[in-house]
């Protein structure tokens, strides 16, 4: 597993695709990512068959977390929406989370119920009490290699200078990522790296159809972000497919035309590695121990 805190000080971005469970992880691992992001959103999406409301608990997050952490060794940087509550709530979040697997945890200063952030009708908890549950979180962490990150939806809110200076306060505060939710333009994506990436980590969200612009994370690197996640893209394509192929079934009564987009029996079996795991098992079976 990377060392997150040394691998977000090099100059080439870290870029992390969302995921919502452990088959997710696993995949994102065999195709050779460091970082792996647990998105709240795709949780409540794929979990809930919900919108990202506020609608995801922290033990359904922390047994994600366990999930994932079981499957895999990337780096995992876990969503925890507003903490779940006040600042005490905070630090059972970053503690849980922690010791279930989590390598860096999210928070952000919304008020319950939080809304996805690129959703219009978001309220926010004062600059102050964001900072004070921030300070609660980096104390509740057992290892200072459990990185913090501080959002702020305060754009949609209270204007793109005022979201600057709450990120200014939660880098203040020791928040070791910032990141700034739904900037509108690329020139915004500009002032925020070129305002606040002196001396702080900057992290990025790229939503398709969200009201950032999707830039590449090469494009985010030369701004001068050192994170960019494509957050809940996994779960847009899935559903996209899920459409397709129920449709196809609904149809045909048979899922023969769809199966070119589709892993076989065996094809499965195999990305999970199946044979591998029934032969680790095989070597405890008790015939190998008998006297």
């Amino acid at each position: 597993m990377i060392d997150l805190k040394k691998r977000l000080s090099r100059t080439d971005v870290l870029l992390a695709p969302g995921i919502y469970d452990a088959m997710g992880a696993h995949f994102a691992a065999r195709a050779g990512f460091e970082s792996i992001y647990l998105s709240g959103a795709s949780i409540a999406y794929a979990t809930l068959g919900r919108p990202d409301i506020g609608l995801v608990t922290a033990s359904e997050v922390a047994a994600t977390i366990a999930a994932i952490r079981d499957r895999v060794d990337l780096a995992l940087v876990v969503d925890a929406d507003t903490g779940y509550g006040n600042a005490l709530n905070v630090q059972r979040t970053v503690r849980t989370f922690e010791r279930a697997g989590a390598n860096a945890i999210q928070l952000e200063d919304q008020t319950l119920p939080k809304r996805c952030g690129h959703m219009e009708g978001k309220s926010l908890v004062t600059k102050a009490e964001m900072v004070g549950k921030l300070k609660a979180a980096l104390d509740a962490r057992e290892s200072a290699s459990t990185l913090i990150i501080a959002r702020t939806d305060a754009i949609a809110v209270e204007g793109f200078e005022p979201a600057l200076e709450r990120a200014a306060a939660y880098a203040t505060a020791g928040a070791d990522i910032l990141f700034v939710e739904a900037p509108r333009t690329r020139e915004q994506l500009a002032e925020v790296a070129q305002r606040l990436g002196n001396g702080s980590h900057l992290m990025a969200n790229m939503v398709e159809g969200g009201k950032t612009p999707l830039l590449q994370a090469k494009e985010l690197e030369e701004l001068g972000f050192s994170f960019v996640i494509f957050p809940s893209g996994l779960a847009r394509a899935l559903a996209h497919t899920m459409e397709r192929y129920f449709a196809t079934l609904k149809r045909d009564g048979t899922t023969q035309t769809f199966r070119p987009q589709m892993f076989d029996f065996d094809t499965l079996q195999d990305r999970l590695e199946t044979s591998e795991l029934l032969a680790r098992g095989k070597s405890y079976d008790a015939d190998r121990f008998e006297p």
